[in-house]
């Protein structure tokens, strides 16, 4: 019985294979270069979503931003167009009403949205922004602290002066050399204590100089200083890890708009910002982006499954007679069937892997320039790379190929009758 574990077997696949090495190569190619720009684009795919992944690396992406906004409907006998503000409460409330919820924050700011305040040191100034905030913000936000420390829940209970600041801000207030930990700064002429200095490290922070130049003061001793009582500028809300925010986010604002007699209808009075349906668009890129890479790739390749089929059938025509005489020797349908298929998967197999294997290196080659010219991993397309999930799918769809290739030429193998084969020139 003729096994596909038989020696001779493979030898005489082989042999049938490099009959004619230069047109088996030239019909090769097609499956080659398929299968290498399909695991090519699936790799440029990973490295474009690990870029993105890496840009808001140590962010609560599962988080929304709310302000208050001008109301403008009127409701219970106060009239539209008129001005509200957060207050503490309102955190209070959404935490014990809303579920699923992990951290809030309130925070309030000098000036407007993009408001600054001049801030002194000795004899330099300079005009930055000052924001209060919580000890949980940084859990939030890419904020790393590169000396010193972030705000505490002590500064917060005690109201104490304390400042973490921008690493881009020592340069313009301090003098080379000096100790900025321990020193101190005036806010609109009240004096604060540095004890930390940080750096944000999200994709914003490393694009924009000025996210690097703002001032974090607590909460507590913002409102106290600075005559905001219990108000709240916008609060910062992050979700638990199986619960999307995006999902309660209605709920929030809508218990925001009962505390404040907002009409349930005036979706303009608090305004938001979602990340986690921020971040769902860049996933829809994802899956688009691979379903063309899958596309383009099974396009290419299923040319090249053309060119195979065609020179199995050339190939079947030259060994007619060859198969006339197995098959008066005793050779069944089925043996000859399974010759033909293992003909074609084998040659699909050996140019698709050479494929995969040309497009990890080139892979290769390109992580090495990232790395080289982008030493931070600051680029968009960040370890573009080859899984094993990639692999497996590449080979399953090599050997659907394969199979589909041999199909034809196999029919048309077993349909030779012997006595007109031995017949043939």
């Amino acid at each position: 019985m003729n096994s596909i574990f038989n020696k001779d077997f493979w030898k005489e696949i082989l042999e049938s294979v490099n009959s004619n090495g230069f047109r088996t190569l030239i019909t090769a190619f097609g499956v080659f270069w398929g299968i290498f720009i399909l695991v090519l684009l699936l790799s440029a795919s990973n490295g474009f979503q690990n870029g993105i992944k890496r840009q808001f690396s140590g962010m609560s992406t599962n988080t929304v931003f709310i302000w208050a906004q001008t109301i403008t409907k009127a409701y219970k006998g106060k009239p539209k167009n008129r001005n509200y503000s957060f207050n503490v409460g309102d955190g209070e409330a959404i935490r014990e009403n809303i579920k699923g919820l992990k951290t809030i924050s309130p925070r309030n700011r000098l000036g407007g949205w993009g408001g600054s305040s001049i801030i002194s040191h000795d004899m330099n100034t300079g005009s930055y922004t000052v924001e209060a905030d919580y000890p949980e913000i940084l859990t939030q936000r890419s904020l790393r602290i590169k000396e010193g420390r972030f705000i505490n829940h002590s500064d917060i209970k005690d109201k104490r002066k304390i400042v973490v600041l921008g690493w881009a801000i020592i340069n313009e207030l301090f003098e080379k050399g000096e100790q900025v930990i321990g020193s101190y700064i005036k806010i609109q002429g009240v004096s604060f204590k540095v004890v930390g200095i940080y750096e944000d490290v999200s994709i914003n922070g490393r694009k924009n100089i000025d996210e690097q130049k703002k001032i974090h003061v607590p909460f507590t001793t913002f409102s106290q200083i600075f005559n905001q009582g219990d108000k709240v500028r916008f609060f910062v809300i992050t979700g638990i890890d199986d619960v999307p925010i995006t999902d309660v986010k209605e709920d929030i604002m809508a218990l925001i708009r009962k505390r404040h007699d907002i009409h349930p209808e005036d979706d303009r009075a608090v305004g938001n910002w979602d990340f986690n349906k921020f971040l769902q668009k860049f996933t829809q890129l994802f899956i688009a982006l691979k379903a063309v890479s899958y596309f383009v790739g099974v396009m290419i390749l299923g040319s090249g499954v053309i060119g195979i089929s065609n020179i199995m059938l050339i190939v079947i025509k030259e060994r007619t007679k060859e198969i006339g005489v197995r098959r008066a020797l005793g050779a069944t349908p089925s043996i000859i069937r399974k010759q033909v298929l293992l003909e074609s998967l084998f040659l699909t197999l050996f140019a698709g892997m050479a494929g995969v294997s040309f497009a990890a290196f080139v892979t290769f080659i390109v992580n090495l320039i990232l790395d080289s010219k982008f030493p931070e991993g600051d680029a968009m397309l960040y370890n573009p790379s080859i899984d094993l999930p990639t692999v497996g799918v590449s080979l399953l769809i090599l050997i659907v190929c394969g199979l589909a290739a041999g199909f034809i030429p196999a029919q048309t193998a077993i349909k030779i009758k012997p006595i007109e084969a031995l017949r043939t020139d």
